[in-house]
């Protein structure tokens, strides 16, 4: 693979997955998201499914390719490679098509020995070394959890205000409710819709606008976010056991609006462990991990979901990473030219900053809670990987799941 495969968001994006994802990588996540939620890791044909791979070495990319280009700008970037050698593995595994593979079940508490009888497997694409995997985080150890937990009323009023007038919602917003459409995402179901607020950093203003309460609490939060976005799911539907292919995000839902809350109807199980979504209670979760849900009322669930970068990366590594993704949205950020760079860093620098969505919220700076950029799209990405086949400097992913 030559680009990493999580680079694209899951919200908006699924449907493109089987493009960018090469064939070996694409044809292990076609059958994890196939796998049947009611049966466990036992029930998969593919043996090689429970194969703990090892990652293998590495060594510097020719500088003639797009990703040996992206490298060097990486090293000269952040002052050498030793502050981002495990994003510099990282990005050489993914031009090596490496799959992280590996049995998780004996680091969690408690521990799952079998691995055939436990669904505790990570499955990892685009992966960096040595993180923690540990199927549910202690979501009270993060202040921005508790601080959107603290706005929850506020935020639940705003969005059963809004999301009463379906059609208006529609016609005012941004791929309202916009489901996953490839075939690699099967296992979502077409119960799972999305409305988008936060695309790898960057906000939908018009969407932004619809929900200001929401959008300034999320912001005013600190979430180390890369996406936000709603999420439905329909009465009597689950969603398939899968990965979302990326070890280095976690996964938080703050649950909105839950049909028979507290009793058990709507849930969502992480490798071997299962809970249920509780309105106003934030989770945290490593969906790297194989994972699936559930609503078994008749009503409609909604959640407020996020990606976030991983607790275990540094600082400077954050930032690695987020320059790769600006770069395979951007490739300008690699030109030679002085001036070229310039403009390219200036509309980076546009993209992260929090639209005005009225109420006394004006503009404000982004605190690095991601990125992206305007004008991304299905017609952009296609003309990026051209241009990498060239070795002209463009490149494009596929993306999270959920």
């Amino acid at each position: 693979m030559k680009f990493f495969a999580a680079l694209l968001p899951i919200a908006t994006a699924l449907s493109l997955c089987h493009a960018f994802v090469p064939s070996s990588i694409a044809s292990v996540a076609s059958k994890s998201s196939q796998l049947d939620v009611s049966s466990p890791a036992a029930a998969e044909t593919d043996d090689d499914a429970l194969i703990n791979t090892t990652p293998p070495p590495t060594r510097p990319l020719s500088p003639l390719t797009f990703a040996g280009q992206m490298e060097a700008a990486l090293i000269d970037k952040f002052g050498g490679a030793e502050p981002i050698q495990r994003v510099l593995d990282s990005w050489r595994w993914a031009e090596m098509d490496y799959a992280h593979k590996e049995f998780m079940g004996p680091r969690q508490d408690p521990p799952a020995t079998d691995p055939k009888s436990s669904n505790c497997h990570q499955l990892a694409p685009s992966y960096v070394a040595d993180l923690t995997c540990r199927q549910f985080w202690d979501a009270s150890q993060f202040d921005w959890a508790k601080k959107l937990e603290s706005s929850f009323d506020e935020i639940k009023k705003e969005f059963v205000s809004v999301t009463a007038d379906m059609n208006s919602l529609s016609k005012k917003g941004n791929n309202i409710w916009a489901g996953a459409l490839s075939d690699d995402a099967a296992g979502y179901g077409e119960g799972w819709k999305t409305l988008v607020l936060v695309n790898r950093g960057m906000w939908d203003p018009v969407n932004a606008k619809l929900f200001p309460k929401i959008a300034r609490a999320v912001h005013e939060s600190g979430i180390p976010m890369t996406e936000c976005f709603f999420a439905s799911m329909q009465p009597g539907s689950d969603i398939k056991l899968h990965s979302d292919f990326t070890n280095f995000v976690l996964t938080s839902h703050l649950a909105l609006v839950i049909p028979e809350n507290g009793n058990n109807k709507c849930r969502l199980t992480i490798g071997d462990e299962e809970r249920q979504w509780i309105e106003g209670e934030v989770m945290a979760f490593d969906t790297s991990i194989m994972h699936s849900a559930v609503n078994e009322s008749d009503e409609m669930r909604y959640i407020l979901m996020f990606r976030m970068w991983h607790p275990d990366l540094t600082e400077v590594e954050r930032d690695a990473i987020q320059f790769v993704y600006d770069c395979l949205e951007m490739p300008e950020l690699l030109s030679e030219d002085a001036g070229t760079r310039w403009m390219a860093e200036e509309r980076v620098k546009m993209a992260r900053t929090f639209p005005d969505v009225g109420g006394g919220g004006g503009s404000s700076s982004d605190k690095k809670s991601g990125f992206g950029l305007e004008g991304r799209g299905r017609k952009g990405k296609k003309g990026a990987k051209k241009n990498k086949k060239k070795g002209g400097g463009g490149g494009a992913g596929s993306g999270f799941g959920a």
